[in-house]
């Protein structure tokens, strides 16, 4: 059957990119406008009457972080509620998933965290997103990509110090996103492991300032993963490497 794929969250950072990867004979970007996630009834009008194979669902609310504490209502409505309501609409019409998640959902105090790892943010912004994946879950026809990914150059003016991730530019991952259409249950994906600050400080073209972890609220300390499962893929489709 061919391949029918429509991607929400647009006007994303990502999105910018992903539309240079994609095939533009089958797959459709959207955005809140033709696809509001909080309206089941027209996304699930939506898939059935374009008929939908594939739904990379990248709409949601992200940043900033704070956000997620000052309106937590919001969080919940876009980052949970709209999910399940992408979730149910799959369900029905029998559409792949593939959900953006984050890193964050993990503990954050060890690092190198697997895909089999234990769940347990200290932030709201990682918890939306774990209620996300709570409902994508339940679909067995799915893909949960918990991802660790930033812009190039490094678009913050600040960065962390004590506080180590794995991220990867949004432009190289999404070189890979072509490749997942067809893979099932959870991926990590991120780069190698690094202080913040340090990744910061290499990969931006501007003076970054520094701020301890101390400074911050509810901040993992580790929240680097283990991407080994990503690397078989990419070494799978014999693409370029793309781990900084």
């Amino acid at each position: 059957m061919k391949k029918k794929i429509l991607v929400n969250g647009k006007t994303s950072r990502f999105c910018k990119y992903l539309i240079k990867e994609m095939d533009s004979k089958t797959t459709t970007f959207v955005n809140k406008k033709d696809f509001n996630i909080l309206n089941y009834k027209l996304v699930n009008k939506y898939l059935k009457n374009n008929k939908i194979t594939h739904l990379i669902h990248i709409a949601g609310l992200s940043r900033p972080m704070s956000i997620h504490d000052e309106d937590i209502e919001k969080s919940i409505n876009l980052n949970i509620i709209g999910t399940a309501n992408i979730v149910k609409a799959c369900i029905k019409n029998k559409v792949k998933l593939i959900y953006f998640s984050t890193s964050y959902v993990y503990p954050g105090s060890k690092g190198n965290y697997s895909e089999y790892d234990d769940l347990n943010p200290i932030n709201n912004y990682a918890w939306s997103k774990l209620g996300g994946e709570a409902s994508v879950k339940m679909y067995k026809n799915s893909l949960i990509l918990r991802l660790c990914v930033t812009d190039y150059p490094f678009v913050h003016k600040s960065a962390i110090s004590g506080a180590f991730s794995s991220f990867v530019y949004n432009k190289l991952v999404a070189k890979v996103i072509p490749y997942l259409l067809d893979e099932k249950g959870v991926l990590n994906i991120g780069g190698k492991k690094r202080e913040i600050f340090k990744f910061a400080k290499k990969f931006s073209d501007k003076k970054i300032k520094k701020i301890p972890l101390s400074k911050v609220k509810n901040f993992p300390k580790d929240s680097s993963i283990n991407i080994k499962k990503f690397l078989k893929i990419i070494k799978k489709n014999k693409l370029k490497k793309i781990i900084l």
